[in-house]
């Protein structure tokens, strides 16, 4: 464990280093969102983060939050690369559905007719065929690893090809097939295994060739590089845990385990990525896939029983907060990853974290959240082109009682909301000027609230605000 790490986990609090793109006419809500979730990353404790907001074929905003690395001290940036861990299997589930349309497999085919090596112990009489159908749906009743223990530490050892094979025919399954929902990274390493076998090609240059070259995603690896790229790999890190310390994860290598769980990727070619499927969803391009095939991919094809947990091929499912999403997480030594999609508004969200146990599923979320509660801009007016109110924007420190309260552009004037919060829509309040350095709080009926006052210092400079008698000094980060 190197020393270093303990202070400058501090110093993330205090450390802004967003750097973000954003288009005009979404001004607010990607200020909102580039602010919240730099705070959010620092009390949350995450080393670094890197983002990507795409909407249909714009890729509205990009930035990064923290460090790449703590030790070096180098900042997260876009193009920082990450171990992008199950969104692999997206890749895998393209690749085996381009062969389904080639008329080499199908999805009623069993595995044992796919993979002549196939000799997994099948325990219970009367279950259904293993098929690529329930393997890419994640109900095949397979264990959900091969039986190594490659989620274990210090060293986080992959199998190779031939090492899974082996121990293949030792393993048995969990339940009957099509049963149930079981999660296996098993299943989709096979599937990769069925790219191989059924194109011809090994599995890494079948990817590269058939899907990562054609779609320009040159910083999407099915390992780490090696290449001049290998300066742009952000370092992996632990769960703090109780005695908040960042541990060093090893740079592993997913080997035989890749096709579920081994790429690597950049936040802004994960947009990249979901572009293409928006081009494909709207008939625009038929590049790679086609696009009904896609829509069949998205769709649901498997529902637990709990009505919960709804599957595509290869892809997840979701219902959040009232709109159905697709796309996939990512969880492994040092990395936790997130790409989300919603094919109904067609905006899309890459998140990627260089630490353990992440809530990336929480903050694309109330990014999309966000997005959804904006709207459109008001028409600018000469009064509202040059009001003043950028004095104001920024975090002031509410310690000892709080994170703080960030003041931000909204609608048509100014809302503050706190940090740190998962929901910073939920929690912010509205801003009126009533003269000069001095606003009111808008209540949710419309009247209005308590008083909130601007304080500026001998230079004229915006310093501080208060409220109910409290003052809180304007952060330095902003």
């Amino acid at each position: 464990m190197n020393p270093l790490i303990r202070p400058i986990l501090t110093v993330l609090i205090l450390c802004s280093s967003f750097v973000a793109r954003a288009a005009d006419d979404h001004a607010n809500e990607l200020a909102l969102i580039a602010g919240w979730l730099d705070a959010q990353r620092a009390y949350d404790r995450v080393p670094g983060i890197s983002a990507a907001v795409v909407h249909d074929q714009d890729l509205l905003w990009s930035g990064a939050s923290g460090y790449a690395d703590l030790h070096t001290g180098k900042e997260a940036r876009p193009d920082t690369i990450y171990g992008i861990c199950s969104i692999s299997k997206l890749f895998t589930g393209v690749a085996v559905m381009q062969l389904r349309d080639r008329g080499l497999v199908a999805l009623e085919d069993p595995v044992s007719s796919l993979l002549p090596w196939f000799n997994l112990t099948q325990r219970f009489e009367g279950s259904p065929e293993i098929t690529l159908r329930s393997m890419l749906t994640h109900s095949a009743g397979l264990p959900r690893e091969s039986d190594f223990p490659y989620w274990v530490g210090p060293d986080f050892v992959f199998p190779t090809e031939s090492e899974i094979r082996q121990e293949l025919g030792q393993q048995s399954t969990l339940y009957p097939a099509s049963r149930y929902y079981q999660y296996s990274n098993l299943g989709l390493t096979l599937v990769g295994e069925i790219v191989a076998e059924k194109s011809g090609e090994d599995y890494a240059s079948y990817i590269k060739n058939h899907i990562l070259t054609p779609l320009s995603l040159t910083d999407t690896d099915t390992g780490f590089p090696t290449d001049a790229r290998e300066a742009r790999i952000a370092t992996g890190y632990s769960f703090p845990g109780r005695n908040d310390v960042l541990e060093v994860m090893p740079r592993y290598d997913a080997r035989g385990i890749t096709p579920a769980a081994g790429f690597s990727s950049t936040a802004l070619d994960l947009a990249r990525f979901a572009s293409w499927q928006f081009r494909l969803l709207d008939d625009k391009s038929d590049d790679v896939l086609a696009p009904n095939t896609l829509r069949e991919m998205q769709r649901v094809q498997w529902m637990d029983w709990d009505w919960d947990t709804a599957r595509g091929l290869a892809f997840g499912v979701y219902r959040i907060g009232g709109r159905t999403l697709t796309g996939h997480g990512g969880d492994c030594p040092g990395f936790n990853t997130r790409l989300f999609l919603d094919p109904l508004s067609q905006y899309a969200v890459a998140m990627m974290s260089n630490r353990n146990a992440v809530n990336v599923d929480g903050y694309a979320t109330v990014i999309l959240d966000i997005l959804e509660a904006g709207g459109e801009p008001p028409a600018a007016t000469p009064e509202s082109e040059d009001d003043g109110m950028g004095d104001y924007l920024g975090s002031y420190d509410m310690r000892p009682w709080g994170g703080e309260s960030l003041v931000f552009r909204w609608k048509a004037g100014l809302a503050l909301t706190y940090l740190p919060t998962m929901d910073p829509l939920g929690d912010m309040t509205m801003l009126e000027r009533i003269e000069g350095d001095r606003f009111h709080t808008v209540r949710s009926d419309g009247e209005p609230g308590h008083e909130v006052v601007f304080g500026r210092d001998a230079s004229g400079t915006v310093s501080h605000l208060s409220y109910h008698s409290i003052t809180m000094p304007k952060m330095q980060n902003n």
